[in-house]
């Protein structure tokens, strides 16, 4: 029972961890983000992974990356503008932004 009791929170973590996970890839899918990005390899976009390293440790990094999706523009990576997403909630952006900057995690 002890054993059950000090691991129930981590199970619980990986869980939300997941379904955020599958939430972000849904509204990635959604918005057509990954027709220019995806996790591992840069298309026209950076990749996520990349997005991830580059933004690492960096504080103000998901206000950042939330406006950037929000308002699109070009000149962080290249000279390829990206589009505007402006019917992505905060929270959707949050969301989006926060498993970029993971590295855009694969739930299995």
């Amino acid at each position: 029972m002890f054993f059950w009791c000090i691991f129930c929170p981590l199970c619980i973590a990986q869980v939300h961890t997941s379904s955020d996970n599958e939430k972000a890839f849904a509204l990635a899918k959604q918005n057509a983000c990954l027709g220019c990005h995806a996790a591992n390899k840069k298309i026209v976009g950076p990749s996520y992974q990349d997005v991830a390293k580059k933004y690492q440790g960096d504080i103000k990094a998901l206000a950042y990356l939330k406006n950037k999706i929000r308002n699109g523009g070009a000149g962080a990576w290249g000279v390829v503008p990206m589009p505007a997403n402006t019917k992505l909630s905060d929270t959707e952006l949050s969301l989006l932004s926060a498993w970029i900057l993971q590295g855009a995690p694969q739930s299995n």
